[in-house]
């Protein structure tokens, strides 16, 4: 897979980083020389250039380019690049860094954004996720800003235990994708009986979200 980061400081490196320890290739783009050539990123390609100029982004070969990471300090160069990106060239799958929580809006569809990582209010929500026992956390906000994924650790006390997955009724936008249970992740079927302790992992619908919580706390 080839994949086009805009941003070589630490967030973007570290990026870099993992997805060709993992045999993917990568380009970094950033306006900075001084960044180019870091010996912990030998196997990267580096192109030095403002990737919001749509010049940079053609050199940058973002014609067979699978993937394109902005990955700035600056939601504005973040947001320019993602909707170059998949306007002009089509982009299958775009990724924009969140900086500032109050910019998460902006970063849907509408500025081709496919999924907005905003790292604030994930480490918030991982936090959330730690102590927060029995109630709906937010994990992460998918493409276009509508769909979520959220976590629910079942309580000792809760009257989902015993049940089975197949026997809720879930809001008809929110589906199990997954439980974790004594650290051990399983693929959820119909017939699972829910324990205390399972952490479960939907993909919902953000306007389905109250809903979702309505059925976790009453499993009727």
């Amino acid at each position: 897979m080839k994949v086009v980061i805009v941003g070589a400081g630490s967030v973007g490196s570290s990026i870099a980083r993992e997805l060709m320890s993992h045999g993917h290739s990568v380009l970094l783009i950033d306006a900075k020389p001084e960044s180019m050539g870091r010996s912990d990123l030998g196997d990267a390609e580096w192109l030095i250039g403002d990737a919001c100029e749509l010049s940079v982004l053609q050199d940058a070969g973002l014609d067979d380019t699978d993937v394109v990471v902005s990955a700035t300090g600056d939601d504005k160069v973040n947001l320019v690049v993602s909707l170059l990106a998949k306007s002009e060239f089509g982009i299958g799958r775009t990724v924009g860094r969140v900086n500032n929580p109050k910019n998460d809006w902006m970063f849907n569809d509408s500025w081709g954004v496919d999924v907005a990582v905003n790292t604030p209010r994930l480490m918030t929500a991982l936090v959330e996720e730690a102590v927060e026992i029995g109630d709906l956390v937010r994990l992460l906000t998918l493409r276009t800003g509508e769909t979520s994924m959220v976590e629910f650790t079942v309580p000792s006390d809760s009257p989902l235990i015993g049940k089975t997955l197949g026997s809720l009724n879930w809001p008809e936008d929110s589906a199990v994708v997954a439980l974790l249970r004594d650290e051990v992740p399983i693929v959820p079927s119909a017939d699972d009986v829910v324990e205390a302790g399972d952490e479960m992992f939907f993909i919902t619908a953000i306007s389905a979200e109250d809903g979702l919580r309505t059925t976790l706390r009453a499993a009727d």
